[in-house]
């Protein structure tokens, strides 16, 4: 997906200047480069400076949706669908899995209005094949035969590598865990807040990057750290996919419900993990990069797209790691179920509270995560992923414990001072998401086990069909 920076100024108000929610910052990574403290906070959004304050929700939104397509009895569909005249609507994995890429859009509604666009396009597409289909709503797979269901997308001539990177995949970690599908929320910061705050960088430090370029790699790298530390509550907030088919984990058994402890499976310990922790360097773009190359030349993993991690800093153009040293471009969150109770698969609220969650990040002091510190953030995010929030722990940066209600009511506090003196729209969500935690009954995963537990498919089908005619009837 191309990207830019967007331009669109919101209508903000004052906010308060205290960011902080009292922990104190964790040790710096063990055997990395050090970078000089004042160089690093030197990078922090300047939240309380008006100049900055004047742009701080400007940025570009980006949504990747898959979804897979299914035939009228809830088995994989098996035929070709391309949509080879749209660069907006491309196959993943699967030949049967359809990925959706909005254009970069000013704000959470304008990404949601751009999505159902384009979920309109497939819609009327496949509804209009020889055989109909449907889309699938749920992020969870319906029933599965065999692996010869889940087709690996075929590429020929210049694109052939896909393919082969797909088997790859494939031999790996097996088809049946590609099968997951979910939403890839990308995020940029406005040029215009990023060069005010540059420029106020550069007035209260003399240790600020010597470019404008330099400041913003090294802003988004340390953005990621933070967002490593903290970035566990996005999985709890949208997490939507707590059933699944009993097919999944026993083949050829279609038909049974599963419910596992978890409010979402793709993001928990059965779901897109690499064996193993991995351990990144967050002193600068190029170390970042470098650090993912390691894993590759140790043979940890081929690729630098196989390392799975809910977080991901990109380049601009296709990404690469040599794209990565030479300019990041935006931050990509890789944690969002499909949300079958709205329409277009996402809730504007939760794009929104995306971009409050990366902008309030961006305004901590840098996280300085150890290796101790990294194998603990995995496992934070893999706890964030469980049904029962209360019965599973986070340990903060102050090196606290406390369940995963605790420690999300924590951060949505510190939030809520951050944009006290913010807007309406600003406070609702805000308040949308504590309700998740105070009252679990108002979480996506509480909603669909009630409505979906039993007869996943079923039931699962019936609103696929549903959506579908919802589509159709607005042309």
């Amino acid at each position: 997906m191309p990207w830019c920076f967007a331009t669109r100024k919101s209508q903000l108000v004052n906010l308060t200047a205290n960011i902080r929610d009292g922990g104190a910052a964790w040790p710096p990574l063990q055997g990395a480069a050090p970078t000089p403290d004042a160089f690093r906070e030197a990078t922090l959004l300047h939240a309380h400076d008006e100049s900055v304050r004047a742009h701080l929700l400007e940025g570009g939104f980006g949504l990747e949706k898959e979804s897979l397509r299914i035939d009228g009895g809830g088995f994989l569909a098996h035929t070709p669908a391309d949509f080879a005249d749209d660069v907006h609507i491309v196959r993943d994995f699967s030949e049967n899995q359809v990925e959706v890429n909005t254009p970069v859009c000013a704000t959470p509604a304008e990404a949601i209005q751009s999505l159902e666009h384009y979920n309109g396009l497939v819609q009327r597409a496949i509804a209009n094949l020889p055989e109909r289909e449907l889309l699938w709503p749920f992020s969870n797979p319906p029933y599965i035969l065999n692996e010869k269901d889940i087709p690996i997308a075929q590429y020929f001539g210049d694109d052939a590598s896909k393919t082969e990177y797909r088997e790859y995949l494939s031999d790996r970690y097996g088809r049946y865990k590609m099968a997951f599908s979910g939403i890839h929320l990308n995020y940029s910061f406005g040029e215009a807040l990023l060069r005010a705050d540059y420029e106020v960088a550069r007035a209260e430090s003399p240790d600020a990057p010597a470019t404008f370029e330099a400041y913003r790699d090294q802003f988004y790298v340390r953005l990621a750290e933070n967002c490593v530390a903290y970035s566990w509550i996005l999985t709890a907030v949208m997490a939507a996919s707590p059933v699944m088919d009993s097919s999944f984990v026993e083949k050829g058994k279609i038909g049974g419900d599963l419910f596992q402890g978890l409010a979402t499976v793709r993001c928990s310990e059965l779901g897109y993990w690499n064996f193993f922790a991995p351990i990144l360097d967050y002193t600068s773009a190029k170390a970042y990069a470098d650090s993912i190359q390691s894993y590759i030349d140790s043979g940890m993993i081929r690729y630098p797209s196989e390392l799975y991690y809910p977080i991901r800093l990109k380049n601009f153009g296709p990404y690469s790691l040599d794209g990565l040293r030479e300019g990041i471009s935006h931050i990509e969150l890789r944690m969002v179920d499909l949300n079958p109770l709205v329409r277009a698969g996402i809730d504007e609220r939760d794009v929104l509270f995306s971009q409050l969650f990366l902008v309030w990040a961006a305004s901590l002091p840098p996280a300085d995560l150890t290796v101790k510190d990294q194998v603990q953030a995995v496992q934070n995010f893999k706890n964030a992923a469980h049904y029962d929030l209360k019965t599973v722990k986070i340990v903060m940066p102050d090196g606290s414990a406390h369940s995963v209600v605790k420690a999300a009511k924590r951060i949505i506090a510190a939030m809520e001072e951050f944009y006290a003196d913010f807007g309406e729209s600003v406070h609702d969500c805000l308040a949308f998401q504590r309700r998740k935690f105070e009252e679990p009954e108002c979480r996506y995963a509480w909603k669909i086990r009630e409505q979906y537990g039993q007869g996943f498919v079923a039931r699962g089908l019936q609103l696929a069909r549903q959506r579908q005619r919802e589509y159709l009837e607005e042309r």
